[in-house]
């Protein structure tokens, strides 16, 4: 059943389990809502808390201005709400970004990272100015044929047919403005500067195939990180998640071993 709370001046969609040990959060990536973490929550050992949510602009939470410390300020409130702190932290894409703002505004939140295809950077100003371009003389539906290609493997594409469709349909009815929304936020996002105060321990994992966020972006990542090992699918592309959950899963209960 969908919940929803209101904080941080929007409305935010979301779910949560709650059960015993370490709490899970998990963060989407761009054009998707929470569901895409489906196959990792079926696969995980034990009944860890989870907490899982739309970011503003995406699934069924409102659609407000933001930025990347205003998405991670929603997940910080939403984990006060639901009295959640010390939690693994499992990210894709801008949600690798809003994971790492999140552990250097709100520490206390963060026991660990799962930074999975994102960097610090992603991307360069010309490359999202010209994505908001084509987004507004085209629209998501024309855009998305595009964007398959960059968030998954030829192999998922070309094997995959049903999900490729379905996941084809989250993006292109993700609300154009909650998209435009978000990837200004990616383009004016750089933390770089700040990694070395990230010194929560980390599991980096990078796609072989990934268009998006090359691996040499997720071991560069890892590098700069105090405390970071990179992991790289063979053959995987931007959402692992949905490709190689399987992948996803080792490296959360690896995490959650190291953390106790």
């Amino acid at each position: 059943m969908p919940e929803f709370a209101q904080l941080n001046g929007t409305v935010i969609h979301y779910a949560h389990r709650p059960g015993a040990g370490r709490p899970l959060v998990f963060l989407n990536s761009l054009g998707t809502d929470f569901r895409i973490w489906d196959a990792v929550i079926d696969r995980l050992a034990g009944d860890h808390p989870i907490l899982r949510m739309d970011k503003r602009g995406h699934g069924l939470s409102r659609t407000d201005p933001a930025d990347t410390a205003t998405y991670a300020a929603d997940v910080a409130a939403l984990m006060d709400a639901r009295v959640i702190t010390d939690a693994l932290v499992c990210s894709v894409s801008v949600g690798g970004l809003i994971a790492q703002q999140l552990t250097l505004t709100r520490p206390d939140l963060v026991a660990g990272l799962i930074l999975s295809n994102t960097g610090a950077k992603i991307g360069d100003h010309a490359f999202w100015t010209a994505r908001l371009d084509t987004l507004a003389a085209q629209g998501l539906d024309v855009m998305a044929d595009v964007v398959m290609e960059r968030w998954f493997s030829h192999a998922f594409r070309t094997e995959r047919p049903t999900e490729l469709a379905g996941y084809h349909a989250m993006l292109s009815r993700t609300p154009t403005e909650g998209y435009a929304t978000c990837c200004a936020a990616i383009r004016d996002t750089d933390l770089r500067s700040r990694l070395a105060e990230i010194t929560k321990p980390a599991i980096c994992i990078a796609g072989s195939d990934d268009l998006s966020t090359p691996p040499e972006l997720l071991a560069g990542l890892a590098d700069a990180l105090p405390d970071a090992e990179c992991r790289l699918i063979d053959g995987g592309g931007h959402l692992p998640c949905i490709e190689a959950p399987d992948a996803v899963v080792r490296a959360i209960h690896d995490l959650l071993a190291r953390l106790g």
